[in-house]
This record gives C-alpha cells, sequence and structure tokens, in this order.
C-alpha cells in the first residue's frame, strides 16, 4: 500500500505502539502541522481502548432509490440483491494485518458495520474501525468482542435503501482531515489522529521526545504520592 512493505509497517506500528493521541499530535506540533491530523471531537470511541494501523479507505454515499414496494419474502430477495450489487464491500477483501478501516459514509444514519461484518474484519487483520456518521450498531456485541470503533453516533438502521458503496482507495474526509490510503491513524480515549505517511518517522522522533518526558515526570510524581507503578509510567525501556 501506498509504497510501503509490509516489513516497514510491522516497524512503524511497533515504533508507535506505545504512543497516547496527546503524544502523536505534539509530535506533529513540533513539525508545523498544528492545524492538521486531529479528526474532530465528535468522532469518539464506541469504548474505552486504542487502536494504531495504516488507513485503508472507502466511500458510500447516500442511495438515491426508488425504494422498492415489496415486503416480507420479496423484500427478502430484493435485499440480497442489493447487498450483492449496491452496498458491496469490496474494501473489505483488500484488508492486510494493520489496517485502520476509514469509511466516509456522508454522515449518514445508517448501520453498515455490525458485530457480524467488524469481527471478520478483524479476522484479516483490521485492527480499527473510524466513521464519520452512525455507521456502527450492535454495540453491545461490538464491545463484548473488543473491536476499536470510533464514530459520530451508534445506528439502529440496516443499510438497505440508505446507502451505496461507491469507491475504495482514495482520499476521504472524516472530522475535518484528509485521509490517504497508507496514512497512519492513531486512536484512543482522546480521538483520533492522522499522520500523513511524509511525516511519519518525524512525527516519531518528537512524539517520542514528549512521551518520554512525560513517562519520568510523572513516575517521580507517582514516587512523591506514594501511588503504585503502572504500564504508564514505565521507564525502563526508554532510550
Amino acid at each position: 500500500m501506498a509504497d510501503m512493505d509490509i516489513k516497514e509497517r510491522k516497524e512503524i506500528l511497533e515504533m508507535y505502539k506505545d504512543f497516547r493521541v496527546t503524544d502523536v499530535r505534539d509530535g506533529m506540533d513540533w513539525c508545523g502541522y498544528h492545524h492538521y491530523g486531529t479528526v474532530h471531537h465528535s468522532i469518539r470511541p464506541l469504548w474505552r481502548t486504542k487502536a494504531i494501523g495504516f488507513a485503508r479507505t472507502a466511500r458510500y454515499v447516500p442511495f438515491e432509490g426508488p425504494v422498492p414496494m415489496v415486503t416480507g419474502d420479496k423484500y427478502t430477495e430484493w435485499s440480497n440483491w442489493y447487498y450483492g450489487n449496491v452496498c458491496t464491500d469490496n474494501w473489505s477483501k483488500d484488508i492486510i494485518e494493520g489496517d485502520f478501516i476509514c469509511l466516509d459514509i456522508c454522515g449518514l444514519d445508517v448501520g453498515l458495520l455490525g458485530s457480524n461484518n467488524t469481527l471478520a474484519c478483524m479476522n484479516k487483520g483490521a485492527v480499527g474501525f473510524m466513521l464519520n456518521g452512525g455507521g456502527i450498531r450492535d454495540t453491545d456485541e461490538v464491545i463484548l468482542e473488543k473491536v476499536p470503533v470510533w464514530s459520530k453516533f451508534v445506528s439502529q438502521p440496516m443499510d438497505q435503501c440508505r446507502i451505496r458503496y461507491c469507491e475504495k482507495d482514495i482520499p476521504i474526509g472524516i472530522g475535518g482531515v484528509a485521509i490517504y490510503p497508507g496514512d497512519l491513524v492513531v486512536a484512543d480515549g482522546d480521538g483520533v489522529i492522522v499522520v500523513p505517511q511524509k511525516i511519519i518517522y518525524d512525527v516519531y522522533k518528537y512524539a517520542y521526545q514528549e512521551m518520554k518526558g512525560d513517562k519520568i515526570a510523572r513516575r517521580n510524581l507517582y514516587a512523591q504520592g506514594g501511588l503504585p507503578l503502572d504500564d504508564t509510567v514505565d521507564t525502563d525501556t526508554l532510550k
């Protein structure tokens, strides 16, 4: 994907694995990207978790209609045609380990993702999902399955008559940020930040600098306050 081989992807994910969104935000600032990368705070985590991966993008648009005037078994037949021809998921066939699925669904209130297809994507190697509308339903099961999702809201409706697949592996916009295939996506309880491929290594240098300083300072504060140490103040592996 975007001139990056599997080995390099793994190396970058290892480099970034301990960073918080705030560390990466600071790294972006140090590189002069003060007003770029932070996805709008309306895109929120479904549950308290974190994920880091490379953007795999796709775009959906509203379904223009018409809505078929059928119900029952006839609707089942039409629905099968709809999923096979209109609301497809061609992007899911390309997933490789470390992909962060970023879907532009034009802000629609529609449950494009749920407990079934997100788990199928995770089994292929996806590490997380971000959508700029609702896009996620079956949320009790999704949380139980520990699928990392960031979305604007939760949706009940199915896809039929509401949305259609448009294209994949293209630049998209979510929360005011342009996301290109292969950009690095970092997400946690503070939201999501997107690092353009061309500055991944530069941002790493200064994100690490800020993380290191924070860990050392907070470890001292833990000691002063008599708090038990935890992984967030582990300084043994710092360079």
